[in-house]
């Protein structure tokens, strides 16, 4: 049996300003794009097994979920099983989404976001990687 958890961040042009270290008495510029564009990025990670999986998809719904699903099924061990953890996002409960034979998926409660320890992933990288950048 192997506990995974899930979820997936919006990622764009309309990046945050973060605070960054300078010199006193200097401006370092922070560049901020004013067009709109997004993608999605699906993660999971399995903490015990030290196994994670993620996809960057245009857009977050059941067809992307349906991907990320079998890349997580891909990653499994073989014979075992996968309990996925996830949030209440419409493309997690749709009656539309094949679960794999090998996942049982968990729902959390609803606004909850630290029961999933994948958040503390999303606010590492926009705090340490996707800041301060025009992409």
């Amino acid at each position: 049996m192997e506990i995974w958890f899930q979820d997936e961040a919006r990622i764009g042009q309309k990046n945050g300003i973060v605070r960054q270290w300078a010199r006193t008495g200097t401006r370092p510029r922070q560049p901020k794009d004013q067009r709109y564009g997004n993608a999605y990025i699906f993660g999971a990670i399995c903490p015990a097994m030290g196994k994670g999986c993620g996809l960057i998809m245009p857009f977050a719904d059941t067809d992307a979920m349906q991907a990320h699903l079998e890349a997580i099924a891909a990653r499994v061990t073989h014979g075992a099983c996968a309990v996925v953890l996830l949030d209440r996002a419409g493309w997690h409960t749709t009656r539309r989404l094949k679960l794999p034979p090998n996942i049982v998926p968990i729902l959390l409660p609803a606004r909850s976001p630290e029961l999933n320890p994948v958040e503390n992933v999303w606010q590492y990288l926009r705090q340490n990687w996707l800041s301060n950048r025009v992409y």
